[in-house]
């Protein structure tokens, strides 16, 4: 009844243009051990960056418990790059100015390792972190544009052969794509970087190609109104299947819909007016709450419609971005909706040993219990006492940050010093468990089963962890004005782009249709090809070791 109420409350609400709102709550008021809180998140970062200094200064990623490193990301030091705005925000100006000079000398001409560029991960943490930290830093550095020109120039070849969504990788030493199906994420979170881009360098072209990748996915007629299938053939623009999610393979596509107008301030009204019917939508047809602790979840809906009860920490970034865009569009039913959700993903992390979340999840509602795998006796006590079991395979925690950006956007948004104190028990939880004993490496790493750490460390600090987990970490503890939702928006990568002045409203209001209907992004029914989708969210520690399925599982 909750769900259907909110639903008919946006669908009657939406209908004329509403100003739109502030975004961060003006009156936060940080208690006296928030600058505690704020030093120990920074001392977790310092003590990751060192190490990476010392064992693998230059490379992608560090490996904690080998001492050693990893080129994931071609080698073009990936960690340092994505570290620069933390730096920067956390007054670490030394470490700054070495990671500046580190990054004028990247050489994005060829990469430095025999694999192919992930044009969506190149584009969130180089060309977004160079970008960011040019704007951070007073746009004192215009080197860090060069080298994001740089970098996109290669990585337009993406668009080279009369396609209109990109495809996902390409080859840097022979600039040629690869031919190979693609998902709306990688396809439709480009929009925000290479419109900065765009904005430094003069150069509309930039833009204009990831802009267009968008408008093409939001044209297509989806499976549901507003919420695009998973997969797209780049080559025949089509969709590949009928999978729909908010977790990995297309939620930063979602993410982009709402915050590429706020940055921009397009007169466009498709991007928002996609956004909120794709949230009203996932609450009339994919929220979920669970029949144990009342759980608020939003669900994946399978190629043949079914309903598939599972949610993942990639997932639970739709928590913020609810409340970024219902804040935005002046809509407390979307806020509160997000709230429940900040909350369910929350209790990931409550209730598990370490006091951290884990990968996937699966639950049961009172339409059914289908999550595609088959839970032990174990899996459904701990769901009687939590309403969530961790997905079989999916125990372990890769350092990711969705659960604590969400958290973050709800402090800013609420002033509740409820979500200050879950994220001091998240610091805590890592420090604890995650830190790395020197007789076994050095660092923090992630855990292979956040329920049972004798299962030990998985050997990869990701770069995400100095770009994502620790800054928004440490901005949940410092001054709310610095960095406010009301003057950045965060890339998909937590680097910060400047916005400009807030628009009197976004979106037109005529979604849903009067009749509380959302209408659909084409008058053409919904097609679709068969094909294979690219891996989901694979970090390359995990190869060979987990299968993770569209959406995140």
């Amino acid at each position: 009844m909750f769900l259907r109420q909110l639903a008919l409350i946006i669908a009657s609400s939406a209908v004329l243009a509403v100003l739109a709102g502030p975004v961060q709550n003006p009156h936060l008021v940080l208690p006296r051990d928030a600058a505690v809180h704020k030093q120990a998140v920074q001392n977790i970062f310092l003590e990751s960056y060192a190490a990476y200094k010392e064992f693998a200064f230059g490379h992608d990623d560090l490996t904690p418990i080998s001492k050693s490193f990893t080129d994931g990301r071609n080698g073009w030091g990936a960690s340092i790059v994505d570290a620069m705005s933390t730096l920067h925000i956390m007054g670490q100006d030394k470490l700054f100015e070495e990671a500046v000079e580190f990054a004028s000398k990247i050489d994005f001409s060829i990469s430095h390792t025999p694999d192919t560029t992930s044009v969506f991960e190149t584009t969130i943490r180089f060309l977004g972190g160079l970008l960011s930290a040019f704007e951070l830093s007073g746009e004192k550095h215009p080197v860090l544009v060069q080298k994001a020109k740089e970098v996109a120039d290669k990585m337009s070849v993406a668009f080279s052969l009369g396609n209109t969504v990109p495809y996902g990788f390409v080859n840097f030493n022979t600039s040629t794509p690869t031919i190979a199906t693609s998902n709306i994420a990688e396809a439709g979170t480009l929009s925000l970087e290479w419109a900065t881009l765009t904005k430094h360098t003069g150069n509309a072209t930039y833009r204009r190609l990831a802009e267009n990748s968008v408008r093409h996915i939001a044209g297509l007629t989806p499976p549901l109104p507003g919420l695009a299938a998973q997969g797209i053939d780049p080559t025949s623009g089509n969709f590949v299947g009928a999978l729909v999610t908010w977790g990995g393979g297309s939620d930063s596509y979602f993410e982009y819909l709402i915050k590429y107008p706020r940055l921009t301030n397009i007169n466009d009204d498709l991007f928002a007016d996609t956004w909120a019917t794709a949230v009203d939508t996932s609450m009339r047809v994919l929220a979920r709450t669970s029949t144990v602790g009342n759980h608020l979840y939003l669900a994946d809906q399978d190629d043949d419609g079914t309903i598939r009860h599972i949610s993942s920490h990639l997932a639970c970034f739709h928590a913020g971005n609810w409340l970024f865009g219902g804040k935005l569009m002046n809509n407390q039913s979307i806020v509160d909706f997000g709230l429940r959700l900040a909350d369910a993903c929350w209790n990931t992390y409550a209730s598990t040993t370490t006091g951290i979340g884990m990968e996937a999840f699966g639950f049961f509602s009172s339409d059914g219990n289908f999550t595609g795998a088959n839970p032990t006796a174990s899996d459904l006590a701990f769901y009687s006492q939590h309403g969530f079991f961790l997905f079989p395979g999916s125990e372990f925690y890769l350092l990711r940050p969705e659960v604590l950006e969400s958290n973050f956007y709800a402090w800013r948004v609420t002033g509740d010093v409820k979500f200050l104190e879950r994220a001091a028990a998240a610091t805590a939880s890592f420090e604890r468990f995650l830190k790395v004993p020197k007789e076994e490496g050095v660092g923090f790493a992630g855990l292979w089963n956040v329920e049972d750490t004798g299962e030990g460390f998985i050997d990869d600090m990701e770069s995400f962890w100095f770009a994502e987990v620790l800054k928004y970490l440490y901005l949940t503890f410092d001054d709310p004005e610095h960095i406010s939702l009301d003057e950045w928006v965060f890339n998909t990568e937590a680097h910060p782009f400047k916005a400009p002045t807030a628009k009197p409203s976004y979106g037109s209001g005529a979604f849903p249709s009067p009749k509380g209907v959302p209408r659909p992004s084409s008058s053409q029914p919904f097609r679709s090809q068969s094909g294979t989708l690219p891996q989901v969210s694979v970090e390359p520690v995990l190869e060979g070791r987990v299968r993770v399925r569209g959406g995140g599982v």
